[in-house]
């Protein structure tokens, strides 16, 4: 008998969700303290360290706008193929666009 593969979450994202080796000091307390205002644009950039508020690894790199807040995390509108989406993020995993 066959086992069914496992399709998690994180599957197929072993390179796009790995963290550099040794990086230089990062402050995470600071990014997750980061405010935006709606309609400031910011690109998806998933951080794997943390785990609450992460979106689905399609959306990696993807750029939006946000279009609200939906308790501690915003709403990212973006444009996937023909549709609009709307992505609910942490501000970790979200770095503005300058």
């Amino acid at each position: 008998m066959k086992m069914k593969r496992s399709r998690g979450f994180r599957s197929k994202s072993r390179s796009k969700l790995k963290k550099k080796y040794r990086p230089g000091r990062t402050n995470l307390i600071r990014k997750i303290m980061q405010e935006f205002e709606e309609g400031d644009r910011v690109t998806i950039v998933i951080d794997p360290s943390f785990h609450d508020g992460m979106p689905h690894p399609r959306f990696h790199g993807r750029t939006g706008s946000i279009e609200g807040m939906q308790g501690n995390a915003y709403i990212v509108k973006i444009r996937d193929g023909g549709k609009i989406k709307h992505i609910i993020s942490s501000p970790v995993h979200l770095r503005r666009v300058t």
